[in-house]
This record gives structure tokens, sequence and C-alpha cells, in this order.
């Protein structure tokens, strides 16, 4: 598995890679993409190359013309020689314009094209990875895969790969064309022009080694916002705002100070290119100057030459970014390429899922003999040796202190993580046996953090059952006590919620995701601390309701405060990852010196 730095995470400097034949290989299979648009983008090769060949015509025909000019003068004016090469100069330009705006565009729309397939694949199988996957991975790293990462490529297929077969065509077919023009002063910029390159490669480490640090240092900025950001409320409540202004300030120094060192390192890089350029230029015409005295050249292979020098060294000072920009590339095509090549759990589509073909389940749930381990804490067992049957509308209860795997056994109900030993059986069936996305579709849960999405009201109820007509969202919203506040906003069930739900309040989230959990209308239902962020009255209500919501299917109820579970069928104590004790309210405090009495002590005596 590949290492990433900060950097990357941030979305702010990609990794690069080695052009070797792994790599490019690597590479090359998304290239796949282009398949589908294969005539289009061998054309704008095609014309690419065409167009590059025809930019070579050009010294050689400025050339022509000085040598026209010259012969006609010497011997009377006469503009004929001069007028039919400048038109077929202009002519070729025209020509060359064309094909500009053909490859150029087509390579825009092959590009684009392909990234859009490429961004919808590499999306399905994001969303479609198991949770392990998502457990030992960072959000920033994942949202810079489908943002920085496909940038990049999106600028190699639009961008950096035309303008290297460019410069490539205009260094071959330059040096070529000038070794014909003058063997000599070939000679003489060849023996210059290494010394640029290897001038520039230097240079280019030190910059690039420069730029990383202020990356760095940069992105040590952006977590300073982010986190500020998020926790806005406690650094208002601590009065910290001058405190996080000092923290990004010095990070915005930091930044400073090695951007600076970066851009002094450029303007010296810079000064010495002009300087060295322009000087073998010079050194180029003075020694064309002593040979056109001498008669071994005319002025038009002088004028060529000079051009054609000119179109070498802009190729070759080119290069140096062209290379580092594929070592960009390849990085991020070989990150896409490993995400890519993750096993997903289920199988994202487009649209509305098909019909199930899994009759609906009785809810008979038995956990056999089970251990687990989270795979990012391979020393640590969570569950040990659980034993647990629910039959069909039973409603269970897990209770027990912070900690001690409630959640990690909803977990495993729910499939997000296989058993590390043991079974868990559904009906009878190991729940392996059963599609992923078919058994999760008769299991409904209402957690106790409520995120909601960007989205309205209604979008966010019709998440349970996507399609769902507005009759059936009011209904299930009813039926969760959310009808009444809906209907006094403005906009009603249009209302939109804002990022999280950030608009409405704890209940009213809580509330929403009753209602949605109601119009799934799921056969195992799953409610984690369901009313605790309501008010009195409102719990009373949605307690009710969800009497009616519970009522013919199999429950599990996650429970911190007992009195909320009292009358459930069956209170499974769990402790360090044990199930200690087992049956009802009443039977549980009979039993001296119990795991739930102790609980239930310093609950109802508060």
């Amino acid at each position: 598995m590949a290492r990433y730095s900060r950097n990357d995470q941030a979305g702010v400097e990609l990794p690069k890679a080695k052009l070797d034949r792994e790599s490019v290989r690597q590479a090359w299979e998304l290239f796949r993409y282009l398949r589908p648009h294969r005539g289009r983008f061998g054309a704008a090769l095609v014309s690419l190359f065409t167009g590059s060949l025809l930019t070579l015509a050009f010294p050689y025909l400025a050339g022509s013309i000085v040598d026209e000019a010259v012969l006609h003068t010497q011997g009377g004016v006469d503009m004929t020689g001069v007028n039919r090469t400048a038109l077929l100069l202009m002519a070729i330009l025209a020509v060359q314009a064309g094909l500009s705006y053909f490859h150029f565009l087509s390579f825009a729309t092959v590009g684009q094209r392909s990234l859009v397939d490429l961004r919808r694949d590499t999306y399905a199988r994001l969303i479609s990875l198991p949770m392990s996957f998502f457990a030992q991975r960072r959000v920033g790293e994942l949202a810079s895969r489908l943002s920085a990462d496909l940038v990049q490529i999106e600028d190699t297929l639009i961008a950096i790969l035309p303008q290297f077969i460019r410069q490539c065509t205009l260094l071959v077919g330059g040096i070529a064309l000038i070794a014909v023009t003058s063997l000599q002063l070939t000679g003489i910029m060849l023996v210059s022009l290494p010394v640029l390159t290897v001038v520039a490669v230097v240079f280019g480490r030190k910059t690039r080694k420069i730029s990383r640090e202020a990356q760095d240092r940069l992105a040590d900025t952006a977590t300073i916002v982010e986190e500020t950001l998020q926790g806005i409320v406690n650094v208002k409540a601590f009065a910290n705002e001058g405190y996080e202004l000092q923290r990004y300030h010095e990070g915005l120094g930091r930044f400073l100070s090695a951007t600076l060192r970066g851009a002094r390192l450029r303007a010296a890089f810079v000064a010495f290119i002009v300087f060295a350029l322009f000087g073998s230029i010079v050194l180029v015409l003075w020694s064309g100057a002593r040979l056109l005295q001498q008669g071994e050249i005319t002025f038009g292979d002088l004028t060529r030459f000079i051009l054609y020098t000119t179109f070498v060294a802009g190729a070759m000072g080119q290069f140096a970014e062209l290379y580092s920009q594929l070592q960009k590339a390849i990085g991020a095509t070989q990150r896409v390429r490993e995400l890519l090549r993750e096993s997903g759990e289920v199988e994202a589509i487009l649209g509305p899922p098909p019909p199930s073909t899994l009759s609906r389940l009785r809810g008979d749930v038995v956990f056999e003999h089970v251990h687990f381990t989270y795979p990012s804490r391979p020393g640590v067992e969570v569950l040990k040796a659980i034993n647990l049957a629910a039959t069909s509308g039973q409603r269970i209860a897990l209770v027990g202190p912070s900690g001690a795997g409630k959640s990690t056994l909803i977990s495993l109900l729910l499939r997000l993580y296989e058993p590390s030993q043991g079974r868990l059986l559904i009906d009878g069936r190991n729940a392996r046996d059963y599609g992923l996305s078919e058994l999760r579709g008769q299991m409904s849960m209402v957690p106790q953090e409520v995120l909601l999405f960007g989205g309205s009201i209604a979008e966010n109820i019709a998440y349970g059952k996507p399609g769902a007509s507005v009759a059936e969202i009011e209904q299930a919203a009813r039926q969760a006590n959310a009808h009444e506040f809906i209907q006094a906003f403005p906009e009603g069930y249009a209302t939109l919620v804002g990022d999280r739900g950030i608009k409405l309040s704890g209940g009213q989230r809580q509330r929403v995701a009753i209602a949605r959990a109601m119009l799934k209308n799921p056969a195992i239902l799953i409610l984690d601390e369901a009313t605790s962020s309501l008010d009195s009255e409102s719990e009373r209500l949605i307690q009710e309701a969800l009497e009616t919501l519970m009522r013919g299917r199999t429950s599990f109820i996650i429970a911190h405060r007992l009195a909320t579970v009292r009358h459930v069928d069956r209170i499974i104590v769990i402790a360090d990852g044990r199930v200690v004790e087992s049956g009802t309210h009443d039977e549980l405090q009979t039993i001296e010196g119990g795991v739930y009495r102790r609980l239930a002590t310093l609950q109802f005596r508060e």
C-alpha cells in the first residue's frame, strides 16, 4: 500500500512516480477509458503531429523569403518570389490554425468525456467499499483522489500529453533541419544546449524541494482553518479567536518564508536562463555572421538556423516542466488504480436498484459464538464469544458501559464488518449467504447522532425509500411526529436542511430520521438511543410512534437511558465484549451485584 504525506491528503501537492516500465503500464491501463473515443483521439493525434510538422515549415519559408529578397535586390526589384512564398506561408498558417482548433477541441472533448466515466467508476468503487477500508483512511485522502488526482489526469489528457508530443516533434524535427542547414552551427548549438539542460534539471530539483516544503506549510494552515471551523462553537465558548488567529498567522509566516526562498531560487534560475539562452543565440549569430562573410551560408540559411535554434531551445526548456507534470500524472494514476483495484462489498449501479428477489424476512437473528477484532486494531478483541438469539417481533435492548461492544454488535448485524469467528444467522441462514444490498434493504437504523444530507426535508425522508410518493412521505412524517413542525416552515417539506442538517434542531433531525426509518418499513429495526435528543412531550409522542413501528418487527435498541427500555421483551447486558446478563427489567433487578442493577440504581436514583 502506498504511503501519502499530509500534502496529498489535503489535495495540495501530488506525489510523483518514477517513469519506469511498470508505472507506465499501470497508467496505460486507465487509458481504456479512451477506447470509446479512440477514433477522435487518433484523429486529434494525427492533427497535432501534422500541425507540428507545419510549424517546422515556418523557418524554412522565412529563410526563403530572405534569400528571395536578397537575390532580387541585387539584380533588380522583383517581388514575385517573395509574394509567392509569403502566400504559401499564410496558407500553411491557415491550415495550421484549423488543425490546432480541431486537435485542441478533440483532446478537450475526449479528455472530459473519458474523465466523466473515470470519475463515475471511481466514485462507484469508493462508495461500494467496506467499512474496514474507511476505518484505515482519512476523508481528505479519499476526497483528494476524486479531486486533485483526477484533475491531474485530466490535465495530462487535455494539455500535457499534446504539449509533450508537440515539443518532441519540434525538438527532433528542428535538430534534423538545422543539421541539414549547417553542420558547423549545429555543433556549436549542441555543445551549449546540454549545459542548459543540466543546469535546468539541477535548479528544477531544488525548486521542487522548496515548493514541496511550501506546500507542507500551506497544508498546515489549511488544517488549522479546518479544525477551527469544525470546532467553531468551542473556539467561541473559550473566547480563543485570538489564539486561533495567532496560530494561523504563524503558519502563514512559515509558508511565506518557504515561498520567498523558492522565489529567490526561481529568480536566479530565470536570470541564468535568460543570460545563457540568449548568450548561446549570440554565439550562433556571431558564428553565423562569420560563415556568412566567408560565403559558406546564405542570409536565408542563417535566418532558418536562428529560428530552428529558437524552436529547439524552447522545446528543451519545456521538457523539464513536462517531465515533472508526467511524473505527477503517473503518481495520480497509480493512486486511482489502487482505489479501482480494491474489492467492493456491493455493486453500485446507476438509477433505481433492481427489484429485490429476497422475500420479506421474518427477522429471526442469532449470534452464534461470535468473536470480532477490528482490522485497524488487530491486537484488541472487541467481542468475545457472543451468543444471542432474537425471534421474530422481539424487542431486544442492548445495555452496558461505553465501549462494551454494543455498537460493534450492531455493525455486525448490518454486515458492515464480518465476524472474526462464529456465525451470524438470519432466519436460520448464514448472513453471508444473502445478497448484501437485499439484506440491508430489509433493515433500518435510527442513529443517536443523525446526519442529514444537504437537500430538502422531503428528500431526506425519502432516502429510506427512493421514489416514494408525497403521500407516503407525509404519512411517515406524521407517524414520527414530524409533520407539524415541518408544516410550520414557510416552504414545508421543500425546506432545505443545510449542511449535515444544521438548520434543524437536534430533536427535529431525530424525528426526520425516524420518519425515514418508518418509510422504509424494515423487517429488522435498529434504534441507537433514538429519543435522546427530544424534549419530554416529543419523547412521549415518539415513544408511541416507535411502539407502533416496532410491532411485528425484530428490534434492537441500544440504550443508555434505562427508563426507555424497561418494557422491552429482553435486555442483553454487555460488558468487556461479553454477554454478562440477560432477562427482563424485573429479572435483572433481582441479580445481587449485577451490572444492570448497579446501572439502574444509579440512573433511577437520579
